[in-house]
Order: structure tokens, then sequence, then C-alpha cells
């Protein structure tokens, strides 16, 4: 646990209801996990996430909550987390922070949003003041009035329809006359009969932030830094405080401090109460987990029309307890029913991934390969332990997934289907582009710094490579536009629509997320990406476009046209022979998978005779096995030159296929079984820190149970 989190103060008695994240687009200059963690370390009671028109932010914070707690292990009190927003109105002065007090609040408060979404343009939200007086009921309503004088008109207008739930936000000036200034704004509370709340209408969660949030300013303003005039911070007080420096702001009003600890606590909804569930239309009186039973016994005496293997019933009973356990009947049942209706209309689809370890996914038509062609590792697509829905990819003809796209809105209609949001950030080359350009750089000096892009990713640029560039590394101007990028990257920019995530839901999706238009016609997108419903436990079904699935359902029409031969996916021939002597030979220009340069140089030296051998060729010519060292040992045993290594007689089965060479995922994860002793849910631990060692750097921590494991089993190397 890190020091600073080990500080718990003198009892928090301090709320910030009023906080800007940088999903406030070009306004907000800290990342909500930043915001979150400097809570935890000015011991504040509570954190409100109010992005404007937005609660694109809050399960970030969400997320970095519940890291603190288990970094923390309960030995100090963390901050409550209350999710809001700042909603701006187009017919008044006033802005408001809106924070729900409970789920259907927030329910609320996601259709709300979502009204001004839908009637706008992409990345707009168009609300009224009688939209307010319509929609905000079970919230805490802060009036926050832009300019010298309060509208206490709108502001009654408000208190009179939600009595008991409106307040008075009023932040510090800085300029020298505050007390007159809250004195002021007290009586106008009085006057509106409105309590006044201290808010710090936060921006930052360190003064350190000033200056990028000046640059934010002037990317929002389209301005360079020499003219952002009185528009730039005046200090950097719009920082993250604790109750001490807000109670000596307001020591001549403590209640304004006091009524932040009441509001906190009559808002109690929280993220966890999101209680997702997937669609689960009804067939013939069926339950989900019934209907999945009956077709998978059908897809068996389908897919093994001379009688299912041992291996493949056994496989077949353990899915399917497992999916009833954790109850992810419907979500299979969800990608059944797209991949038949696309299949009813004529259009090629393919499952991809994952997908392949389950024989489910066989049996139901999702994917056309069997999984005892490769090695079946369920883990690796569900497990009991993550306790989180399987991945399920389906590819379509790029031509027509479109149609596919629609059939789902019209389905489950736009008030239960959306595609999740893509986050685009700062990256390196963006963020010198537009930083030198705030900064005043001229388009040489930053088309000099884009060539330095691999050192700014670790932490700066080398002060002799910029000298290289003839520039001077200690110009102070040219100094702070480094560190601004380093900063900047990162940082959200805006949000896009995915390339075919959709969430679908069984209620409505307008109260689990806000959902917006999207830059294409008849699209509808709501505002969290995949990290953010993966941590919410959500669904999601990915609609994706191959090119081509096109080119061979086109090749199917002239097969049938000129030939009078029948084929899918399922019955291509998988051995024929002048296909691999083609392949042998690397004639495999415009072959999916195996034309590009490097698998065409491969292709002669692995010299594919089955199906299998393409699955390896496609396998092996990726950067992890390169770089393991795993090409050459292959193809030296391949090729008869050395002989593979005795294992003995449980692991020579994982990597048998592979000429004891592991290549895959899956082969990971059985030697971790077979060899260490690891439960499945540990392998998939382990898969996953196999993923992503470069981003998370876990995977030291199963080094002493595998070698431990390994030894203990006999292995001695």
């Amino acid at each position: 646990m890190s020091k600073t989190l080990q500080t718990n103060m003198n009892g928090p008695n301090y709320v910030e209801l009023c906080v800007t994240t940088n999903f406030t687009f070009l306004t907000g200059a800290s990342h909500p996990e930043e915001l979150m963690t400097r809570a935890a370390e000015l011991g504040l009671a509570a954190i409100a996430i109010t992005d404007r028109n937005s609660l694109a932010g809050v399960v970030r914070a969400y997320s970095a909550l519940k890291e603190l707690k288990r970094e923390a292990e309960g030995r100090i009190r963390l901050p409550k987390l209350i999710v809001g927003c700042r909603l701006v109105l187009t017919d008044s002065s006033v802005e408001w922070v809106a924070l729900p007090c409970d789920r259907d609040g927030y329910a609320r408060l996601s259709r709300l949003l979502t009204l001004g979404k839908r009637r706008a343009e992409k990345g707009e939200c168009h609300l009224e003041l009688c939209d307010l007086l319509e929609g905000c009921k079970g919230m805490i309503l802060i009036a926050l009035p832009q300019g010298d004088r309060a509208d206490t008109a709108h502001i009654q207008t408000v208190q009179r329809r939600y009595p008991g739930h409106v307040f008075l936000g009023v932040a510090p000036r800085y300029d020298g006359s505050d007390q007159a200034y809250f004195d002021a704004c007290a009586y106008q509370a009085r006057k509106a009969a409105t309590p006044m709340v201290a808010i710090g209408d936060v921006l930052m969660h360190r003064g350190n932030r000033r200056q990028l949030a000046d640059v934010l300013t002037c990317m929002r303003e389209h301005i360079t830094i020499d003219q952002i005039g009185t528009r730039a911070l005046p200090n950097a007080e719009r920082r993250l405080k604790d109750h001490t420096d807000m109670a000596r702001l307001f020591r001549n009003h403590p209640a304004a401090i006091r009524r932040t600890l009441e509001i906190a606590d009559r808002c109690s909804f929280c993220l966890s109460e999101l209680s997702y569930e997937y669609p689960d239309e009804i067939s013939k009186d069926e339950t989900p987990q019934q209907r999945l039973t009956r077709l998978a016994k059908e897809g068996l005496k389908r897919r093994y029309p001379n009688g299912p293997t041992p291996k493949a019933l056994a496989q077949v009973k353990k899915e399917l307890i497992l999916v009833e356990k954790l109850k992810f009947p419907a979500y299979f049942l969800t990608v059944h029913d797209i991949v038949q209706f696309a299949r009813s209309q004529g259009i090629l689809c393919q499952g991809r991934g994952s997908a392949a370890n389950s024989i489910l996914c066989y049996l139901l038509g999702i994917t056309d390969v069997s999984p005892e062609t490769i090695t079946m590792v369920v883990e690796r697509f569900v497990s009991e332990f993550r306790g989180e829905p399987p991945d399920i990819d389906v590819d379509f003809e790029h031509e027509r997934r479109e149609e596919v796209i629609q059939h789902i809105y019209e389905k489950y209609g736009r008030h239960r289907a959306g595609l999740c949001a893509t986050v685009i950030h700062f990256r390196s080359r963006a963020a010198i582009r537009e930083v030198g350009k705030v900064m005043g750089l001229s388009q040489d000096v930053t088309a000099g710094l884009s060539g330095q892009i691999w050192g700014m990713a670790e932490g700066g640029v080398d002060p002799e490579r910029i000298r290289e560039l003839g520039l001077n590394p200690k110009d102070r101007r040219l100094a702070q536009t480094i560190q601004l990028i380093g900063e900047i990257i990162g940082f959200p920019r805006h949000l896009s629509q995915h390339v075919g995530g959709f969430v679908i839901t069984k209620g409505r999706l307008d109260e689990l997320c806000p959902i917006s238009n999207a830059a294409m016609e008849d699209r509808t997108v709501i505002e969290w990406d995949k990290d953010d419903i993966d941590a919410l436990g959500i669904l999601k079904v990915d609609i994706l476009g191959l090119g081509m699935l096109s080119c061979i359902r086109k090749s199917f029409d002239l097969l049938q046209q000129h030939e009078k031969t029948t084929l899918s996916i399922a019955t291509v021939p998988q051995e024929d022979g002048a296909t691999y002597d083609m392949l042998c030979v690397a004639d495999a220009v415009g072959v999916f998978q195996v034309e590009s340069r490097a698998q065409m140089n491969f292709l002669p030296r692995m010299k594919p005779r089955e199906f299998y051998d393409l699955v390896i060729e496609v396998a092996i010519v990726r950067p992890g096995p390169i770089q393991g060292g795993m090409v050459h040992p292959y193809i030296n045993r391949r090729q008869g030159l050395e002989k593979p290594e005795p294992f003995g007689s449980a692991l020579r089965e994982v990597t048998r296929k592979t000429l004891g060479i592991p290549l895959f995922q899956e082969q990971a994860m059985q030697i971790a079984v077979v060899g260490a002793g690891f439960s499945p849910e540990e392998a998939d631990h382990l898969r996953r820190s196999l993923a992503s060692f470069r981003r998370m750097g876990t995977i030291g921590t199963f080094k002493d149970k595998f070698v431990n494991g390994m030894l203990g089993n006999g292995y001695s190397s």
C-alpha cells in the first residue's frame, strides 16, 4: 500500500460534490483514477464525479476505488464515490449538479441524458429547463449560477418542483473578496429558499496540473497560449482540497460545509447496484437453460452424425453445468439467435478467438471448427473463477454486416441495444502536434519531436536528441512543451463507436447508461467502452465485419453457378492436395491470413499438408513465438533435424501436435495444470499475465508456484 494512503485523517468531514474529470473533454485536467486516489489521500468522506452532461468517467472512478479497497485491505477508511453529472441547459444561465439518491434516481438521470443526446448531434446534449423539471425526481440538485448573479426565478421554479432536494452551490473565487461573495450568496439562497452548500468546482487532483488545464482551454477555444488572456486559470486553487482548507475558506458559513456530508448521506446509489440481466426471450415456455440444452443436443446430432465421441460428450456436460452455474445461458442464446438470423439471410459468419475453445459454440453454429481440432481448454473462454461473461466475437461479411446491426436494433429496440463507445486518447503524435501548436512551436519543430516519440513513451526525450534537432533542451518554452506532452498522453480526446461491440439488455439500456447518436446514420452508442462494461459485468457481443467472408460467399455462389457444387464454411474440403501444393511454394497471394511477406517466407519451410499445419503456420508467425525463440526449434523438429524433448507422457500429449513447442495460450494453461499442478482458474490467471506482462508486470507472481510445481512433479529442466 502506498505511503500516501496510510495517512488516515482525523475523521473525514467534508465531501467534494462538484468534480470535473478529463472525460469533460478538453476541460478537466485529471483522470478519474487520479481524483479518486487523491480524495483517499486527503481523507475526504466522499467525492462526486460530475462531468458535463455525461457519465462517461464514473466507471473509471468506480474501478479505481475498488482497487484502492483491495490495496488498503480495510486498514483505512476510503471515500465514497457519488455518481452524478453537471447538467448544462440550453435555455438557462444556471447549471445543475445532479446527484442520484438511489437506483431509480440514477435510471432517471441516465434517461434524461439519453433524451438530450438523442435529440442532438454526436457529442452534444440539448436539455432545457422543462426537461429538468420533468425528469429529475430522486436526485439532489445543486444550482451553479453562471456570472455574478443567480437566476433566482429558475432556481425557485426547480425548488418548488423538488422541495428539499435543491441547494445553491457556492465555490470560492480566490479574488480577495470571497467572504463578501459568500455573504451575498447566502442572501440569494435564503431568497430562493435553497440552502447554500460549499463546492470546490474541481478541475484537477493537484495544483501542478494548472498549466495543462490552460493548454486544454486553448485547444477547446482554438487559440495559442499567448492568446489565452483572462481565460487562463488565475491560480491553481481549482484542485481537490481537504476539509481543513475548505473549512477555512467557509469559516463564516460552517453550515455550507456540514451540508456536504448531509447530501452525501442521502446519495446512497452505487454502480454495483446496476444489476445487469441478459435478454432472455423465452421460446415455447422453455427457460434459457432448457433451450440451450435442447439446442446443444440437436447440435450433437448434426455435428456428429455417427455419434459424438466420449470426449465431446464430457465437454458438453461440463460446459452446460458451468454456463448454468454462472447464469450465462441467455448470453449464448442471444449470440445463437443473431447468427441464425444472418444465416437465414444467406450472410456468412464465423465465430473467432477463444469461442473456438467452446464445444457449445460449435454445436450452436457460432463456430464451424470443432474444438477437438485444436486443444480444448474452455477456461480460456469462460471461467467460474473469473465470473465474467465470455467474450464471443463473430465475423460477418463486411458488405452485409449492417443488415445484422439493424436487425439487432429492430429486434431489441434502441432502448435495449447500443454499440459500445471507444475512447480516443491522445497518443504521442497527436499530443506533440496539438500541444506544440498551442505552445506556438513551428511545424518543423513539432515534426522533429514526432520523430522522438519512442522516447516520449518512456517518460521524456533525451536532451542529446533535442540538440540533434538543432534545438536547445534548456529553452523554457520547449521544456514546458515536452513536459505537457508527457502529461497529456493518455488523456481522452473524444468518444467514438466501437467497431462492433453491442450491449443488449433485458430491461432498458437507457436506464443503465446514457445513449447518444453516432456520427454514422442509424447508429446509437452508449457512453462506456469495453473496459467499463467489463468492470460492471455487462454483456457485449462483437458484431465484426470481415472482407474475406464476402469473397468466400461470392466464391460459393460462383461454384454453385458454374460447377453445381454447394459448399459452406463447414463443408469446405480440408485435405485438398492441390491447395497444399500451392501453399508449399508460397503461391498464397490473396489467401486470407497467409498472404503476408513473413507468412509467404515461412510457408516453403513449413510445407503444410493438413489443416492443423495452417493453424500452426498462422500462430507461429507472430511477435511472441518469434521473440520467444520458438520458430527455429519447431522447423528443425518438423524437418527431422532434431527430436522433441522427452517431457513424459502427460506433457507430451499437451505439445504433441506442435512437436514439443508450446505455441498456444491453451498449451501454456495445460502445461501449468498438468505439469505444475495449477487449477484451471490459476492457469487462466497465468494466461492473462502472459498476455499482458509488458503492461501489468504480474507474471512474476506465478514464478515460484510454477517452478516448484514442475520440480515437484519430476520435471527438472
